[in-house]
């Protein structure tokens, strides 16, 4: 026969027990046992099994219901505390109708003595004892791959262990054919060596390069000075060869005077072969008496053939030594140092007499420059230096020119940076000029005494009137009004220019 447990009525203080799953399968004592009603959603807990071992036992003894109602309680709680922790209790195969049946039960039975009798607890009541199944812990599912994640490690380190024996290989291949001497990575010491060696070889260069430079500054001046010295060394001695040439012109000149006057027999003296005299210039020409403009053939010195000058004979008095002429643009002065050193064009019309000549005629006497301007309009005006000298080949026939006077202007010594006094003659194929860049004489089509580059070109092209563009025609810089602008960009030319020697002493 079995009781009904105490919590069955229905009283409230024992609705705040925890929750029980559907139960398991009673035995035959338990079965008048009723489930608690659920207030949410049952979790898997222990079924505590109440009842006797022995069917048709009985629990307690007839009288004992007080003691049942007060020890029955807290079993169950203990049953409860030992069994509603999660993962202790394991899941059941089965599932009730509430929820999946519990595998763990508490079994409470009788503490029987040996007889099978109660008697040991006091007043005769039959001890309780509890009785735990065998407890099976679950395991994470997880954790049932973990067998197959071994074998993957293991074979992850086989894989690892064949890839460094592949390593090894390679790198006993590269030693075998590395070179012997490979060059040093960045930042290695070869490498800092290097970087060093550089920065001293830079420092050397800008040291060497500062010092070429204070080696040319000095060069520069040495050669200035060396030009000055040249320069007055030639001009004396040239001066010098020149007046010991013109005493002993003047003494032939006496002797032959005397040797005339004193022949017996003039008649004797004209049948013999004439011998003329030397003529230097058209100034020799006027002091015998030939005065009219043509001509001549002049011998500047007895060392060198003679050649033909034209002669003005009317400018100023006359004796005047014709060097260039520009009249109607008929002779193209675009020509290279040999042309200008022998000479070229028509000596009646437009002519260049020639460097070589020049020298020689500046050589033998002390000469003044006169040069003679004309434009278009009609204007006339003259430019007059008291001294001009062109040396010989050797030092690129370097022009020399005096004091300026005269209506034109001194073009030729026009300010520091334009000053043609003391310059080398340039043409489109010798460059003498002072012009770093490039040659004065190419760009301006000419040959010239040029500077850096002109404030005067006499041999510039003839321009028939007023052009535009390079200012490559004829040029005098100081003419009147040739500085200011042009309306529309226009450069003025001339109609006609001449340039013309003679004598310093010469009185007409």
């Amino acid at each position: 026969m079995t009781s009904t447990l105490p919590w069955d009525a229905g009283r409230a203080p024992h609705s705040r027990l925890p929750q029980f799953c559907g139960a398991g399968t009673p035995t035959a004592g338990a079965a008048a046992a009723a489930r608690v009603p659920r207030a949410r959603p049952k979790r898997c807990t222990a079924t505590p099994f109440l009842g006797t071992r022995r069917p048709g036992r009985l629990l307690k003894r007839a009288g004992s219901q007080p003691a049942a109602e007060m020890q029955l309680p807290l079993l169950c709680c203990l049953g409860v505390a030992l069994l509603a922790a999660p993962g202790w209790a394991a899941a059941g195969d089965g599932v009730g109708e509430e929820g999946p049946a519990c595998a763990a039960r508490v079994e409470l039975e009788p503490g029987l003595g040996p007889d099978g009798r109660c008697g040991a607890g006091p007043a005769g009541e039959c001890a309780l004892q509890v009785r735990l199944p065998s407890l099976t812990i679950p395991l994470p599912a997880p954790l049932g791959r973990l067998e197959e994640v071994l074998k993957e490690v293991q074979a992850l380190k086989d894989a690892m262990a064949s890839l460094q024996r592949s390593c090894q290989d390679c790198r006993l291949q590269a030693d075998e054919h590395r070179d012997p001497a490979p060059p040093p990575s960045p930042g290695t010491p070869g490498e800092q060596d290097s970087d060093l060696r550089a920065q001293d070889l830079e420092s050397q260069v800008h040291k060497l390069s500062s010092e070429l430079k204070g080696a040319r500054e000095e060069i520069g001046v040495l050669q200035r000075r060396l030009e000055k010295l040249s320069l007055v060394n030639m001009n004396n001695i040239e001066n010098y060869v020149d007046s010991k040439v013109a005493n002993l012109t003047v003494v032939v000149n006496s002797l032959d005077g005397k040797c005339s006057s004193q022949c017996s027999s003039q008649e004797q003296i004209q049948s013999r072969p004439v011998q003329h005299l030397i003529y230097k210039d058209c100034s020799d020409y006027y002091v015998i008496g030939r005065r009219t403009s043509e001509n001549y053939r002049v011998t500047p010195d007895p060392k060198n053939s003679s050649f033909e000058v034209p002669c003005d004979m009317e400018t100023l008095g006359g004796g005047w030594t014709v060097l260039q002429a520009r009249l109607d643009g008929s002779t193209n002065f675009s020509r290279g140092w040999r042309d200008y050193k022998t000479g070229f064009g028509n000596l009646r019309r437009e002519f260049w007499l020639g460097n070589d000549k020049i020298h020689l005629l500046t050589k033998s006497k002390e000469m003044v420059l006169r040069i003679d301007l004309e434009d278009f309009d009609g204007v006339k005006l003259y430019a007059l230096y008291d001294q001009f000298y062109v040396a010989n080949e050797f030092l690129k026939y370097r022009l020399h020119v005096g004091n300026y006077s005269g209506t034109a202007g001194d073009a030729l010594r026009f300010s520091k940076h334009y000053n043609h006094d003391l310059k080398f003659f340039t043409t489109p194929d010798r460059d003498n000029d002072r012009y770093p860049s490039g040659n004065c004489g190419r760009y301006y089509s000419s040959g010239w005494w040029f500077d850096a580059c002109l404030s005067a070109n006499l041999n510039g092209k003839y321009y028939h009137q007023k052009y535009r563009g390079v200012r490559n025609g004829i040029f005098w810089g100081t003419w009147p009004g040739m500085s200011e602008a042009q309306p529309g960009g226009y450069r003025s030319s001339f109609k006609r220019v001449t340039m013309m020697i003679r004598p310093r002493h010469f009185r007409p």
